[in-house]
């Protein structure tokens, strides 16, 4: 039986040589920190124009980060790589024959994955906010103002938890494309479009990425989002459990299942 460390390195060793998952990391950071960018200067441009009622709560910190509405995907795509194309590969058998504890196999998976998924995370937060801070001008914000460094971490927590949420949703499903025609709608579109409806919004809110992105905003209702009942900490304690459960499940399916 293969010993932890040991199957940790082997982790690490089919994630970097998958070309796959490299890119898809970068394009986590890439999308994330441009789109941001863009939208800063947009609204240091246009920051009069604004409604008042968004003026009022305009969070210039939470702004900055408005590109991991699209760096999201790409990291929901990084998590669902890692898993599934041990399955498509069909190399989900050699890894099993090579660690029959299936759970110390998925655990170290998620181990090696995750933490790498959370460093890419926190880089891709502090850069996307001082460059978002630098383009909006006499609107800007600093990292040593109050709650503001707990965003910027928190973002990069959020990018991390939302891959992991993905592996955990990949290995129940044990497919790629299954994974992604059923996670990708639901990010971009199915929470969207309900977080915006009037009677479906109090269900969207308890969404993992609605609930999440909380944890990155400093002023409360940032832009006019309304009023949620829980705050930061609340929010990213319900994104922790939607990510548990998805482990849970993934794990539970992996025992009970042929390769």
């Amino acid at each position: 039986m293969a010993s932890v460390p040991a199957v940790l390195t082997s982790e690490w060793t089919k994630i970097r040589t998958v070309s796959s998952t490299v890119w898809t990391l970068i394009s986590a950071f890439v999308v994330t920190v441009a789109m941001g960018a863009a939208l800063c200067a947009l609204m240091n441009s246009q920051f009069d124009d604004l409604p008042p009622a968004q003026r009022a709560t305009f969070d210039p910190t939470f702004i900055s980060f408005s590109g991991m509405v699209l760096g999201q995907l790409a990291m929901v795509v990084f998590g669902v790589l890692v898993v599934g194309t041990e399955y498509s590969s069909g190399m989900i058998r050699t890894s099993l024959a090579a660690v029959p504890r299936r759970g110390s196999f998925l655990f170290s998976k998620v181990a090696v994955a995750g933490v790498l998924a959370l460093v890419v995370g926190i880089v891709t937060s502090f850069v996307a906010f001082f460059l978002g801070q630098a383009l909006l001008g006499d609107h800007r914000t600093d990292i040593g103002a109050e709650h503001v460094l707990r965003a910027v971490v928190g973002g990069g927590i959020y990018m991390g938890l939302i891959g992991i949420f993905s592996m955990g949703a990949a290995t129940m499903l044990r497919s790629s494309m299954l994974s992604l025609g059923i996670l990708m709608p639901f990010f971009f579109l199915v929470s969207q479009i309900l977080s915006a409806v009037p009677g479906a919004k109090k269900v969207a809110r308890y969404f993992p990425d609605q609930a999440g992105s909380k944890i990155m905003q400093v002023v409360p209702d940032a832009m006019n989002s309304g009023t949620a009942p829980y705050g930061p900490w609340g929010g990213l304690g319900i994104l922790l459990a939607w990510v548990a459960a998805a482990l849970l499940g993934g794990y539970l399916v992996l025992k009970k299942r042929d390769a």
